[in-house]
């Protein structure tokens, strides 16, 4: 699409916020780069440039507007459903595997040399994976000095930043600011104690509709729903953690009790993912409301999410579980699961009290001694060796 210049220019005019995310407007004149809905003045085509990532913004020597905030929009939906080294590498990203394993651990992921990858990403989104991957970390950053009372420190290293030098000279860089400017800009100061983020989402958003389909299927001990909020357990990579979801007119609320807080960036990511809210609704209706049957059941449900997943393996099981079976039925044999082999919470939450069993833990299970028919024992226990061993990457 960036290659159609017209096409975007008269996006940017419309102040249209279905392209939110999935380009990004820089200012030659101010040297500043927007989201296409930005409201200020429209600059002129002849001072504008078009990324397609924020990377390839900030790589361009571009900084984020203070006004529309293109650091919080949604990200591209574009990258959830590609199959291709790209779209790979951009969920790897996010899920801090850069922080974590460097750029050497991304590409060997990826089954691809350092170099090819580089010039794969530079070629399709103007920037590399150090680039991409210091993108996500302002953007958590500022996520983090915004909604949290976190002190500086802890922020840079939840961040993903190796130090707080490099987390103050990102910060000024990206935004023209100083952590303590953005932190004294807030309207209300966040809650002492609670580590809250705002998630945003694209509209419209069916809340209600996923909040249900969760609730039906939430697996005792492992996730619950309640007064309108959806709560469960994760497994992450330096250590478990427990998430509570709660929608509301804005996006949605994540509150987040971790176990080390590194992991902060990793959790969101993965709700993310879990509640689809990098989808494009608008681009959804577009293609199904054509269709003679579908078109009154989409215009009757405005904004339906496809629910995904925070754990691959859990739901490869719960795929097998469900199978043949009644919804209530799959969900008491995952209870049970997780009664016998899940990993006790040192802090329960509610009715969170466990984290879903790892996939080493229940590989190493004899298939008779699973709560359900043989065959679906073995088929269980089969499914989860190969992931163990690495043999299937989910």
């Amino acid at each position: 699409m960036l290659d159609d210049v017209d096409r975007c220019y008269r996006a940017v005019q419309a102040r249209d916020v279905r392209f939110d995310g999935l380009f990004f407007t820089a200012v030659t004149s101010t040297g500043i780069y927007c989201r296409p809905s930005c409201p200020a003045t429209t600059p002129k085509q002849s001072n504008v440039r078009f990324f397609r990532t924020a990377a390839a913004a900030q790589r361009g020597g571009f900084r984020a507007c203070k006004r529309c905030r293109p650091d919080v929009t949604p990200g591209s939906p574009e990258w959830d459903v590609r199959a291709d080294v790209v779209g790979r590498a951009m969920r790897l990203i996010e899920d801090g595997v850069v922080e974590r394993d460097g750029v050497p651990g991304l590409a060997a992921r990826l089954g691809y040399s350092e170099r090819h990858l580089n010039r794969t990403l530079v070629a399709e989104l103007g920037a590399g994976p150090l680039a991409l991957a210091r993108a996500r970390r302002a953007q958590a950053a500022r996520a983090l000095i915004e909604t949290t009372d976190l002190s500086f420190a802890d922020v840079a290293f939840a961040s993903g930043f190796s130090s707080v030098r490099q987390f103050n000279d990102t910060v000024r860089e990206v935004f023209a600011l100083t952590p303590s400017q953005l932190r004294s800009r807030l309207q209300t100061r966040p809650a002492p104690g609670r580590l809250t983020v705002r998630l945003a989402v694209r509209r419209p958003f069916d809340a209600g509709a996923l909040l249900d389909f969760l609730g039906r299927r939430a697996v005792r001990g492992v996730e619950e729903v309640v007064d309108g909020s959806y709560r469960r357990s994760l497994r992450l990579p330096y250590g478990p953690g427990v998430v509570t979801l709660t929608p509301d007119a804005d996006g949605v609320s994540a509150e987040l009790r971790l176990h080390d807080v590194r992991d902060v960036m990793t959790a969101v990511a993965r709700c993310r993912r879990a509640l689809d809210l990098d989808a494009d609704p608008v681009a959804v209706a577009d293609v199904l409301g054509a269709d003679p049957l579908l078109g009154p059941l989409v215009a009757a449900a405005p904004g339906l999410r496809v629910p995904g997943t925070v754990d691959p393996a859990e739901i490869a099981v719960r795929a097998v579980l469900g199978q043949q079976v009644s919804v209530a039925a799959a969900r008491t044999t995952a209870g049970k699961l997780v009664e016998a082999y899940g990993e006790k919470l040192a802090e329960p939450l509610g009715g969170v009290t466990h984290v879903f069993p790892a996939p080493d833990v229940l590989a190493a299970v004899d298939p008779a001694a699973l709560p359900m028919p043989a065959s679906r024992g073995r088929a269980v226990v089969a499914i989860l060796e190969a992931v163990a061993s690495g043999a299937v990457v989910l």
